[in-house]
């Protein structure tokens, strides 16, 4: 039996990886209850064995996904997932833009020049300034966050 200080980290790591079943409680497959190799919070590991389960044992689906404690949408995202990009496909990705995709080379030439102009513009300013010419919002961090990116561009 693993010692608490070996599970407590192993949550902590799950939990910061974004690979933590916050309803491990809803995992009845008997892999999960009897075997100490299971762990029924390491959401990569029920979403493969789920896969495996429906794929080589031939299980069907729904029951399969609700004994692993997931929906059976997961099991179709999860079997994609797969597909498209191997274990690495079932591992978290993240949500949202990858970057300031509003922030075109356009608007951060306005920005820079506006900024140029008058030194004294707060980037709450500057980000009232974009939205009145490009009727875009920005957020002012995101203007920052643009300017750190251009500074590491070669």
């Amino acid at each position: 039996m693993p010692k608490h200080s070996d599970r407590a980290s192993k949550h902590q790591f799950l939990r910061q990886h974004g690979t933590l079943n916050l309803h491990p409680q809803d995992v009845t497959h008997e892999l999960f209850r009897d075997q100490e190799f299971f762990d029924p919070e390491d959401l990569l590991q029920l979403k493969y064995e789920m896969l495996r389960q429906v794929r080589v044992d031939k299980q069907a689906i729904q029951p399969t996904a609700r004994s692993f404690g997931l929906s059976r949408p997961s099991f179709y995202q999860a079997q994609e997932a797969f597909g498209r990009s191997g274990l690495a496909g079932l591992l978290p990705q993240r949500r949202g833009p990858r970057q300031g995709h509003k922030l075109t080379s356009e608007v951060m030439q306005f920005v820079t020049q506006t900024k140029t102009a008058d030194p004294s513009l707060s980037l709450k300013q500057l980000a009232r300034a974009v939205e009145e010419k490009f009727d875009i919002a920005v957020h002012p961090r995101s203007i920052t966050r643009q300017w750190q990116r251009q500074k590491k561009t070669p």
